[in-house]
């Protein structure tokens, strides 16, 4: 790996490090896209970064509902800051720019989206409070505003774009578009349910940098359109980490596009819950497949704990350790290393009730090593690309699956030359 020195001034204006050459090996083949009914997308080439499109505009008919997530983080960019303080749950348009996260950047990035959002809602006769706003890049450079309004000027002029467009506009180090098209039927009407997102590195949600934005082509109010993204959240977009670190900007976001009108009872509540489960699903798994770096996925799943949080506390114990992933990188079937990840979390266990698999072969059992197991078979099932490790707890009821990735050199080297 070749050493750069930082630039002197810090102002990264070129932003040449957030492309990638190596291509994530679990990029689709095939990606889902289509034009939206009831919302327009407008992507520019801005200035934020030296090429390609990096600000996307999403300009809906009419204000629609909205429910959002928000990093827990303690110190939240300027984006999700304003978004909390402005918005009230209706969105008339969507601002999204990569290349820069206007992250801890104090009142002057928060003064610069105002000036942005304030000419956005201008040129739109809306409310301030009906704009969204969201940033991805690097964090501590302040945001152009100028850039922004100059295009918000030219959107009359602009052209109409597709779902594919909006996921590459909003890219930093990803690698490949992440996308999902579902379509479900209820009461002779075709419901779309679509989204986009963007991560690759910094993910480990608290509800990456990690932005999402799905669409529910359907008239939902406020209340349940919340339910839907609270009770769909945890087994998806929080049940990833590629690399233990929360970023200052992650943010999910679900609009009701009021495109078909239904009577919402229990049942179509289910079907909806269902497939927006699988576009959310879908794309938490394109984000943890396209890790910076990445060359195998793991599958953390802990069974029969006292409590889903010592479930979920043990499982990315294990999913977050450099040790395990680095015994997944070097296809190591080092089940002393799950052993300790599971001790760190000082959750109480009885070590003695402990069983650790690898795929369908059990490693480990009663506090101590299988001896019977094939360790040939283990080693042909260390080169697979998707890594399933299951502990088994045998304390209780509850369970926990996570996914994660092995850690390589490649990801210390496009870290190590993220600013420099």
């Amino acid at each position: 790996m070749k050493i750069k020195n930082a630039r002197k001034d810090l102002d990264l204006n070129s932003n040449d490090r957030l492309y990638i050459k190596s291509r994530s090996p679990f990029a689709p083949k095939h990606y889902k896209d289509l034009k939206p009914i009831g919302f327009k997308i407008y992507t520019f080439h801005s200035g934020f970064k030296k090429k390609k499109d990096d600000l996307l505009i999403i300009i809906f008919e009419k204000a629609i509902k909205v429910a959002c997530k928000y990093s827990l983080t303690s110190t939240p960019s300027a984006p999700i800051i304003w978004d909390k303080k402005n918005n009230t749950g209706k969105c008339r348009a969507l601002i999204v720019n990569s290349g820069n996260a206007n992250a801890h950047t104090g009142i002057r990035g928060l003064k610069n989206i105002d000036k942005y959002a304030n000419d956005l809602a201008k040129y739109l006769t809306c409310s301030k409070s009906e704009i969204l706003v969201s940033s991805t890049g690097v964090v501590g450079e302040q945001l152009n505003s100028e850039l922004i309004s100059e295009k918000i000027r030219k959107l009359k002029f602009s052209e109409n774009k597709k779902l594919i467009d909006a996921a590459n506009t909003i890219w930093t180090t990803d690698t490949f578009v992440k996308t999902s098209v579902h379509i479900l039927k209820i009461q002779n009407q075709k419901i779309r349910i679509y989204g986009f997102a963007k991560g690759s590195g910094m993910i480990f949600p608290n509800m990456a940098t990690m932005l999402a934005y799905i669409f529910i082509d359907c008239e939902i109010n406020s209340k349940i359109l919340n339910k839907l993204l609270k009770e769909n959240i945890e087994e998806t977009f929080n049940s990833i980490s590629v690399d233990s670190d929360t970023s200052t900007s992650d943010t999910v976001m679900l609009f009701s596009n009021p495109i078909s009108k239904i009577n919402l009872d229990k049942t179509k509540y289910s079907k909806i819950s269902k497939i927006l489960k699988k576009v959310m699903h879908e794309l938490s798994y394109k984000i943890i497949s396209d890790g910076e770096g990445v060359k195998k996925l793991t599958k953390i799943t802990v069974k029969n704990a006292r409590s889903k949080s010592q479930a979920k506390n043990i499982a990315f114990s294990i999913c977050n350790s450099p040790l395990v992933k680095t015994a997944v990188a070097g296809e190591d079937a080092n089940w002393g290393r799950i052993v300790m990840a599971i001790g760190k979390t000082k959750e109480k266990i009885i070590q003695n009730k402990l069983t650790i698999k690898f795929g369908d072969m059990l490693l480990a059992t009663n506090g101590e090593r299988n001896r019977k197991v094939n360790l040939l078979k283990v080693d042909k099932y260390m080169k697979k690309q998707l890594i399933e490790i299951e502990v088994n707890l045998n304390l209780g009821e509850h369970s926990k699956a996570v996914y994660g990735n092995d850690l390589n050199n490649k990801y210390v080297e496009i870290n190590a030359d993220y600013r420099s």
